[in-house]
């Protein structure tokens, strides 16, 4: 599974428009003899597509074809200013991640087709109008983000920020500037509201009336949904809270090692935990 020198030249740029036109940046991951089974990789907040580069190369030495995007407002797929720029965290699922569904479907050819979704790439996928595209997903610490649920230090933090820092700082700015923070990457004001209120709900997004709520029980694809034993912010019990629901799920969570840490973003960083979820994806 080890990724060889010359991948970066495999690495496929691309845009994709989203259901509205908006266009999307994507990266497609395709071995020389191309496969019908397709990995799309939905990112988590204000995390760009590279970060996943190295699991979207292990994913294509096994086999699939990977395709990872940034959703709008996020890495390339921002435009040169966010101030002012309208888009919400729902636009990231019912925009741009069913137009990435139905490119991989359609344009791909995915007989097979897979989701891996970190934190907000799985909390999202359920809102999906074209669900029965999709033949499985894998969720990494795809939690509720209600500030109860969370480890440690992280219930402050979450306090912190979603009643104070989120909607201040994204007032103030027209944007939010996560990155003066040390948090990934700014974030379009809307995202930043919504996201912010829907972490001061105890039922999360799930108690959100104004989203098509009711298509998470169209989900039908089986889901295998990790929790991390050091992640404060993906608890197993934020996880939980957040994966119920799907209706065909199955749990897992993995204790680090007395010498790892590998919290919220571990993961993907580190090669030798891949296997598991590779094989899940080989026997469906």
């Amino acid at each position: 599974m080890t990724a060889s020198p010359d991948h970066a030249a495999e690495d496929e740029p691309l845009t994709i428009a989203a259901r509205d036109g908006y266009p999307l940046a994507a990266t497609l991951f395709q071995a020389a003899t191309p496969s019908d089974r397709v990995v799309v990789i939905n990112g988590a907040t204000a995390t760009p597509r590279r970060f996943y580069r190295r699991f979207a190369r292990a994913l294509r030495d096994a086999g699939y074809t990977a395709l990872t995007y940034d959703y709008r407002g996020v890495g390339d797929s921002a435009p040169a200013s966010l101030r002012g720029f309208d888009a919400r965290v729902r636009d990231w699922a019912e925009k741009d991640m069913a137009a990435i569904v139905r490119h991989a479907r359609h344009e791909l050819g995915a007989e097979r087709l897979f989701l891996v979704g970190h934190s907000v790439g799985g909390q999202l996928a359920g809102l999906i109008e074209n669900a029965d595209d999709v033949d499985g997903m894998i969720a990494l610490s795809a939690q509720s983000g209600h500030w109860r649920y969370q480890g440690g230090e992280q219930k402050a933090a979450v306090l912190l920020h979603t009643y104070l820092t989120l909607p201040l700082l994204a007032t103030l700015f027209g944007y939010m500037p996560w990155s003066l923070l040390g948090s990934g990457e700014d974030l379009p004001k809307g995202a930043a509201l919504e996201w912010a209120r829907w972490c001061r709900q105890r039922d999360y997004l799930l108690g959100d009336p104004t989203l098509p709520l009711e298509r998470y029980e169209a989900f039908e694809a089986p889901v295998l949904a990790y929790s991390i034993g050091d992640d404060k912010w993906g608890t197993a019990r934020s996880v939980d809270a957040m994966m119920r629901a799907y209706p065909n799920l199955e749990r897992r969570h993995l204790e680090p090692s007395e010498d790892q840490r590998i919290g919220h973003f571990g993961w993907f960083r580190m090669e030798p935990l891949w296997a598991d979820a590779i094989a899940w994806l080989d026997e469906r």
